[in-house]
């Protein structure tokens, strides 16, 4: 580890996402039935139909916290003992109180703005069968503006993690281009995540472009770096992100993950586990690469961290962890 290379600052990452507050609630398929969606899909849905749902639903309610892709991968840098902060925007409600809350308790400080909406919910309906329905309202998330990052804490963070949902509305669109500009001047990494299939194909151009004038550091599952470089093949596509920016991650599952960087292509292999729910694994193993790159750990090292932690998430239902053991990562790396 060469800690030479670590700079003084107030957070290892300041990431940047969408804002949901998960609820999880077990129903039986009866419930399913009659708010109307397939057993075990992922649907975004109105205001309305969160509301409705929720109302359903809320005495059946098994779980909650601070959720959404970013904000995972921020808590598991945390739980590694990592310094993270986290911007978004919520609501006046219940919900966004919660979230703030939800973040600072498990050790990430909160950089949210405050709409007039209702906070971003992510609820997610666990049926008998171990089939969990997932029903995505994104309510004032889509409402982050360049007014709620913070300057400051940007400028004084290792590297800024934005996820490539924000890229969806125009004044989320801004803030990002603000973040990235911001840390560009200051010294500070940016990494982003492709995040999605669809968030590719809806935004090719303007990844590209992206990556051409801000990023440092590219993260995207087989699929998303495939549809990207329009290669056939993960090595290539790893090889042609990688001559965008100085990092480029791809994550292959249970066949492991590649880190193309310097002009070599190192092979991650996955850790072997019982899978039980991949929900989150992206999120953990962006988590634990991002830890080992602020710590001093060279990007191969720092990837095998992250497989570790996606091993661990893979293993259990839900997208994130009680508890993270360093040491006994870096025992298997």
């Amino acid at each position: 580890m060469d800690s030479a290379n670590i700079r003084p600052m107030s957070f290892h990452v300041f990431g940047m996402c969408n804002a949901l507050y998960d609820l999880q609630a077990e129903v039986d398929d009866s419930v399913l039935a009659e708010v109307g969606f397939a057993k075990g899909g992922m649907f975004l849905i109105d205001e309305e139909t969160q509301r409705g749902i929720v109302s359903k639903i809320y005495t059946h309610i098994v779980h909650s916290e601070a959720g959404g892709s970013g904000a995972n991968t921020m808590l598991g840098i945390a739980l590694l003992g990592g310094k993270a902060a986290y911007t978004s925007r919520v609501g006046p409600d219940e919900h966004g109180i919660l979230y703030r809350e939800s973040l600072a308790g498990k050790g990430v400080h909160p950089f949210l703005g405050v709409g007039h909406g209702d906070t971003g919910i992510s609820l997610i309906l666990v049926t008998p069968d171990a089939q969990r329905t997932m029903l995505t309202f994104l309510g004032e998330a889509q409402g982050l503006t360049v007014d709620d990052v913070d300057e400051a804490a940007l400028r004084q963070s290792q590297y800024l993690y934005v996820t490539g949902y924000l890229w969806d509305t125009d004044n989320q669109k801004e803030a990002v281009l603000k973040a990235m500009r911001i840390a560009n001047e200051a010294g500070v990494k940016v990494v982003l995540s492709l995040s999605d299939p669809f968030c590719v194909d809806r935004h090719k151009h303007d990844f590209l472009e992206l990556l051409r004038n801000h990023v440092d550091v590219v993260f995207g599952n087989r699929e998303e770096a495939q549809r990207l470089t329009d290669c056939d093949d993960a090595h290539d596509a790893a090889e042609a992100l990688g001559s965008f920016c100085d990092i480029a991650v791809v994550t292959m599952e249970h066949h492991g993950s590649l880190i193309y960087t310097g002009g070599d292509m190192h092979e991650i292999p996955a850790f072997p586990v019982q899978a039980v729910d991949t929900t989150g694994a992206g999120d953990m193993y962006a988590a634990g690469l991002l830890y080992g790159l602020t710590h001093g750990y060279d990007p191969a090292t720092s990837g095998r961290i992250g497989s570790y932690g996606a091993a661990q998430v893979v293993a259990k239902l839900g997208p994130r962890l009680d508890h993270l053991d360093l040491a006994t990562a870096l025992g298997n790396v």
